[in-house]
């Protein structure tokens, strides 16, 4: 399929699960946290926000300490 990307990156429907999981992740962290439903929202949108950037940080260093091997 794509020769030059690892496994785990030639195969994008394995990398869009880490959306729900990361939704899920956010809201039962937040949900246990707070009550008011406004609070929950708009603090779990943001660790949403800030799970997402930290996994496609993690996914850009391995992939970059990866190549050419």
């Amino acid at each position: 399929m794509f020769p030059l990307l690892p496994p785990l990156a030639a195969d994008p429907m394995r990398l869009l699960w880490a959306l729900p999981t990361a939704a899920a992740i956010s809201l039962v962290y937040t949900a246990s946290r707070y009550e008011d439903t406004a609070v929950i929202w708009r603090r779990s949108v943001g660790m949403f926000g800030k799970t997402l950037l930290f996994l496609a940080a993690v996914f850009a260093a391995l992939y970059l300490l990866s190549f050419n091997l």
